[in-house]
């Protein structure tokens, strides 16, 4: 065998998940949420700076606020959705250093000092963890349908008014609904996208 994750898993995580477009109307328990974040906090991130954060919107004026915001095409599945995340990059993250990190304690106040190498650090570091947050939801049962058609501005204004954390990603996440998946597209071949020197 050449992967160590038996096949049944590889299906469940790679080879029979996909984006969904639409859900049941099963609602996604805290438990299950809180499952999903036990796993993908384990993800690497440099220096362990974990940033981050996500946002679950499960109210209905939760919701509300954020429709306007998404692009038309991704409004209604957003709309009727059981749970949507906001999954964003803390600007701040260097301040939990000490917690993650207590070996390097310089760390904080030293290469993280000045905000534009923490934003891009954290934002880079974010996307990371976002692809094992997608794993995750997947790992749970549940389809996740990740979305970047939105007004990315305002949802940091809308959401987190403070400026100290940047939206990545918008997800729905749920059981997947009547027609959720949509006939997968190709996918380059190891030759195309693979170079061995």
């Amino acid at each position: 065998m050449t992967l160590a994750l038996d096949p049944t898993a590889q299906d469940l995580l790679f080879r029979e998940a996909h984006t969904a477009h639409t859900f049941t109307d099963e609602p996604v328990s805290e438990e299950q949420m809180r499952a999903v974040y036990d796993l993908i906090k384990l993800a690497p991130t440099a220096f362990n700076q974990s940033p981050l954060r996500i946002t679950l919107l499960r109210s209905r004026a939760a919701r509300e606020r954020l429709l306007p915001l998404m692009s038309q095409g991704n409004r209604d599945k957003t709309g009727s959705a059981p749970l949507t995340a906001l999954l964003s990059a803390d600007v701040d993250f260097h301040e939990k250093l000490p917690k993650l990190l207590p070996a390097l304690p310089g760390l904080k106040d030293g290469m993280y000092a000045e905000e534009s190498v923490r934003e891009r650090s954290g934002s880079f570091n974010a996307t990371l963890q976002a692809g094992y947050f997608l794993l995750g939801v997947r790992a749970a049962g549940l389809a996740a349908g990740p979305m970047s058609g939105f007004d990315a501005e305002g949802v940091n204004k809308e959401f987190f008014g403070d400026g100290r954390q940047k939206v990545l990603l918008v997800v729905n996440i749920g059981r997947p609904g009547p027609d959720a998946f949509r006939p997968r597209n190709p996918r380059l071949d190891y030759a195309e996208a693979v170079t061995v020197l």
